[in-house]
């Protein structure tokens, strides 16, 4: 009799050990499964640039027309790679580190305001930034915050009467702050899309072969959309 106790003890503990055993494993799994952002990844983005071109002309003759102050709004499409890494804390907080580029079409032109004699185009030939994410991991979705310092290039060049005038090429170095949201489709592969506003400092310029004098602050608004690998 004490060895049938015995062993009906014995099955009912292992049974309550076997089913103990098999929560854990559950709530191990679960956790397991939860994703994780940690990581490097590369990517490719297109979007559309919007932004503003405001010209401030300095002449070096006293007698010459001061009113050249072109305000353009370039804008197009754009498209280029990011890559960054991630890295997940145990809160949930993710914290990373991102360059990116992208070349594009964004131009525009007008004519002078105090003399249709001239007109200019401005154009943006590409825009790059390194930028530090913040964003709070839900599962497979992450929104995110990201500033950084901003580079670029963009070129001007002026007409008179349609027949070529001058024409400059600057470097740009700034700041960029924006916000966007990424989900992990696949353990992988991840798209995103991104709003970010970029300021350029104040750039002074000559225009060659006349060697005119000249100012320009420029500003960018871009939408952007990317898929990426994360390794």
């Amino acid at each position: 009799m004490k060895i049938y106790v015995l062993a009906a003890a014995v099955l009912l503990g292992s049974t309550a050990l076997a089913a103990a055993a098999d929560a854990i494993v559950d709530e191990v799994v679960v956790v397991d499964t939860a994703y994780n952002w940690s990581g490097v990844y590369v990517g490719g983005q297109v979007g559309y640039a919007f932004g503003s071109a405001d010209y401030t002309y300095d002449p070096n003759d006293p007698g010459q027309n001061s009113d050249y102050d072109y305000d353009h709004d370039p804008d197009g499409f754009i498209g280029g790679a990011y890559a960054g890494y991630n890295y997940q804390f145990t809160n949930g907080v993710v914290l990373g580190g991102e360059a990116d580029i992208v070349w594009g079409d964004l131009e525009d032109s007008s004519v002078a305001p105090g003399d249709d004699i001239f007109s200019a185009t401005t154009s943006i030939d590409w825009m790059g930034a390194a930028r530090l994410r913040l964003g709070y991991a839900m599962d497979r979705f992450l929104p995110y915050v990201a500033a950084g310092v901003a580079f670029g290039r963009f070129d001007f060049e002026e007409l008179e009467d349609g027949d070529f005038y001058g024409d400059a090429d600057k470097d740009l170095i700034g700041w960029t702050l924006g916000l966007g949201a990424e989900y992990a489709v696949t353990g992988n592969w991840i798209v995103r899309g991104d709003y970010r506003y970029t300021e350029f400092d104040d750039q002074d310029f000559v225009e060659q072969p006349v060697d005119d004098d000249w100012n320009v602050k420029l500003r960018s608004h871009d939408i952007r959309f990317g898929v990426a690998y994360k390794f």
